[in-house]
């Protein structure tokens, strides 16, 4: 007896729950049409006059010539072109009785979703390259934006991961389908993903909820998926806003927002329309590290001035390295953006980047550049300010006592007054959100006095499970140290210690007992059985997994040096393979400037750490690259430092990245992390 359920018929049962969203039905083979289009012409001619019905048919005609004719290029600058096209429209300039004029056509009609034409296909042949023939098509104003491609459910060897290698396989034999291309789905009815033509199979995404709710969604069902992503109006806001470019000018990349970076999107949007008409308290966004808080601030950004009068952005970190990965993340989007950042240099590059600017803008800068003033910078209300690592200490209102490291490492207490202060003053009509990879803590009253509560979470174990990140495991290996007891009691008394900077005389007992630990693991015997360790763990199972890339992160300077100088010791060939990534003091001992080197040196370690390609395998650092350095290959971390709350999960979330068939990152523990934070993910 043959399977009632094969691949036609789940083919059926798509088209019917497209059917029941109100697409109309086309079975390809019953259509006249030419064979080597990939649109539909008569339904692209008819909806462009009818969208743009204040035209004339010349501004139509140019509009038709310049689809048809994307001009040289890959197969990714075509899909560049025609997004650019898609989203903002065609410009065209013609001439109407003898006279040049300049108008935009737009292919959808964004506002009004029923004056857009929307079809499911199946079966539709292209001949080009070769001739075949995708599943299901969704076709909106005659241009295929969505491809689908479907396979049996009940073949256990039939995957939707060959219905991956499908899509790619068409790539190269009917490209000039995927120039017109937003979305690609891959569906075997239990896997159901969506991803672009840029992306890897471990970069598809399934999309868990139709409504935004998604506290349970281990297990999403075909028609969550289906009905979440393509009901009309949201597919045209996806199309819209949530689908950009991103990377180098040589290696750029197509990205899908993911469900949990839309829905948050969309939900801090409504909260800044109200926060900037009341209290300018913007919420905190709290996603996990690694599952796309950078990329989601640029779809707010994107998003905010659309609904906003013409807004000044103003993007803050409180540290320079990542005001400059954000800066560039950014960037590489300013097309998407519809405006170009601009990077505050100085304290009176900024006054002169606010003062009297009426409209529009993205600013960059670091907490740091804002100063106390007569004046504020600007009194607009449509300024919103984006915090990144919105609950550091830093972020207060009140006068309190922290401790920071001077240029030579050494540790200096001071009286700060809060910076969430000194901003306020400076833009006190503005409203502020706060962007978080890390819960906040129960205590931190600052942050919801800047921020006001929750907007949205997104945290790890709901990120592990979308396949966002990928798990974190964790080794101790405390004991090949051979610390004595009075030693290990001192380690967790020192994590006491340092989540309660509040006083004079806390401050000074903390110092006196890291000075200790300095010395503790800082003492040649311990070093030895450290690096002893690393490198044979290393070489016995980390070396030739993935990439082989890993990281040492060290106690201090001085430390991370002596780790560094003992590895070459061992192994003196693997002068290439190790570097240290760390900042340099004036006071540095003058054989240390060679390793640290200059910022350039830095710039230059961290592309070769990124190139999985390169022989740089093992990256030694105390507090740079931490935080907002994503290398994906990245699977190991030695943890050779007392850390805890947000700095320990931003650390141990460098190796929760999605690489290829990457199963999870490793911590390798030396100092007793997890006594301190039970739940590593």
């Amino acid at each position: 007896m043959p399977n009632l359920f094969n691949e036609d018929t789940y083919e059926q049962a798509i088209i019917e729950l497209f059917e029941e969203m109100g697409y109309s039905h086309l079975y390809a083979p019953d259509v006249e049409r030419d064979y080597t289009s990939p649109l539909l012409e008569d339904v692209l001619k008819d909806s462009l006059a009818r969208i743009n019905r204040e035209l004339p048919k010349e501004a139509i005609n140019e509009a038709l010539l310049k689809l048809h004719d994307l001009e040289t290029g890959s197969l990714l600058e075509k899909n560049i072109r025609f997004m650019h096209y898609l989203q903002n429209g065609i410009e065209v300039t013609f001439f109407v009785n003898g006279v040049e004029d300049s108008q935009i056509v737009r292919l959808i009609d964004y506002k009004n979703v029923n004056n857009n034409t929307f079809y499911v296909v199946n079966q539709f042949t292209i001949i080009e390259n070769a001739e075949r023939r995708p599943d299901v098509i969704l076709f909106i104003n005659g241009l295929p934006l969505v491809v689908m491609e479907l396979k049996t459910p009940v073949k256990d060897e039939v995957t939707a991961e060959n219905a991956f290698n499908q899509i790619r396989n068409y790539m190269q034999d009917i490209p000039s389908l995927f120039y017109y291309n937003a979305i690609c789905v891959i569906s075997d009815l239990s896997t159901n993903k969506a991803g672009t033509i840029t992306s890897g199979m471990d970069r598809f995404m399934e999309w868990k909820t139709k409504d935004g709710n998604y506290e349970e969604t281990a297990y999403a069902s075909f028609d969550t998926f289906y009905e979440g992503m393509f009901q009309k109006e949201r597919l045209l806001d996806i199309i819209k806003n949530f689908i950009l470019f991103s990377g180098t000018p040589t290696n750029r990349f197509k990205v899908l927002a993911g469900y949990h970076q839309y829905f948050a999107v969309k939900k801090a949007i409504e909260k800044a329309k109200v926060a900037t008409q009341t209290d300018g308290k913007g919420g905190v966004f709290w996603h996990t590290q690694g599952s796309g808080k950078s990329l989601s601030m640029v779809f707010y950004a994107h998003l905010l001035q659309k609904v906003l009068e013409s807004p000044t952005i103003v993007v803050m970190t409180d540290r320079i390295d990542l005001d400059d990965q954000l800066f560039n993340q950014f960037s590489q989007c300013a097309e998407f953006l519809r405006q170009v950042p601009e990077q505050a240099e100085s304290k009176t590059d900024l006054t002169r980047l606010l003062e009297n600017r009426s409209v529009n803008g993205i600013i960059f800068t670091t907490m740091f550049k804002f100063e106390r003033g007569e004046k504020p910078l600007s009194e607009r209300r449509n300024i919103v300010v984006m915090t990144d690592e919105a609950h550091r200490g830093q972020y207060g209102f009140e006068e309190r006592i922290i401790m920071s490291k001077n240029e030579a490492g050494e540790l200096e207490a001071h009286t700060s007054i809060g910076n969430a202060r000194i901003i306020h003053d400076a833009l006190p009509n503005a409203t502020f959100i706060g962007f978080t990879g890390t819960p906040i803590a129960a205590k931190d009253r600052n942050t919801r006095e800047v921020f006001g509560d929750y907007i949205d979470v997104y945290d790890m174990t709901q990120a592990v499970e979308d396949g966002a990140t990928r798990p974190v495991y964790y080794e101790s290996r405390v004991v090949h140290l051979k610390l004595d007891t009075n030693t290990l009691a001192l380690i967790d008394s020192t994590y006491d210690v340092l989540e309660e900077q509040s006083d004079k005389e806390t401050i000074e007992k903390s110092k006196k007992m890291l000075g200790q630990m300095e010395s503790v693991l800082g003492a040649d015997s311990t070093i030895d059985s450290l690096c002893s360790d690393i490198i044979d763990h290393y070489e016995k199972y980390r070396a030739n997994l993935l990439t082989g890339k890993a990281m040492i992160v060290a106690y201090s300077r001085p430390i991370a040096m002596k780790i560094y100088r003992r590895i070459l010791e061992l192994r003196p060939d693997w002068t290439e393979k190790v570097g240290v990534v760390m900042t340099g003091g004036n006071n540095d001992p003058e054989d240390w400037k060679d390793v640290i080197g200059t910022k350039a040196h830095k710039e230059k370690l961290a592309a070769k750490f990124k190139d999985n390609n390169d022989p740089m395998k093992i990256a030694i650092v105390v507090d740079m690259w931490l935080t907002g350095f994503d290398v994906p290959s990245l699977a190991t971390m030695y943890i050779y430092k007392s850390m805890y709350g947000y700095n320990l999960m931003q650390a141990i979330a460098r190796v929760n990245r999605v690489f290829k068939d990457k199963e999870g990152g490793l911590i390798v523990d030396y100092v007793g992390i997890k006594s301190r934070h039970e739940r590593i993910y």
